[in-house]
């Protein structure tokens, strides 16, 4: 259940080809609200690869439509990386305002992964 200490979606950045965290990717959470997307929150993921705080602290989730982008090709031209995927855009239903939703991305220069996690 979502506290309002605990943003309702985190989500983890893995670099799979490397097996390390994708430290210090840029992360920005929008909302489908008529049509349009509209910006919630951007944040970084921290030295585990991790963006606890996606959603500002309180934020009272909604349901609805969400998009989390990732900015992967400024988080390889950190590395010295090619990479196919500029970015990464991951839309989902957060449909039970009162669970956790946890969007774990598993990353490479050239494919990425990613599922429903806890």
């Amino acid at each position: 259940m979502a506290t309002d200490k605990k943003s309702p979606v985190t989500c983890h950045v893995l670099v799979a080809s490397l097996g390390i965290p994708g430290k210090n990717v840029g992360v920005k959470i929008e909302k489908l609200d008529q049509g349009e997307f509209s910006v919630l929150s951007t944040s970084v993921t921290n030295e585990d690869g991790r963006c606890p705080t996606l959603l500002p602290a309180g934020y009272k989730a909604e349901k609805g439509i969400y998009r989390v982008t990732f900015e992967t090709k400024a988080f390889f031209d950190t590395i010295n990386q090619e990479c196919f995927y500029p970015y990464v855009q991951i839309v989902f239903e957060l449909a039970n305002p009162d669970q956790h939703y946890h969007i774990p991305l598993l990353l490479s220069p050239y494919s990425y992964t990613t599922y429903r996690g806890s």
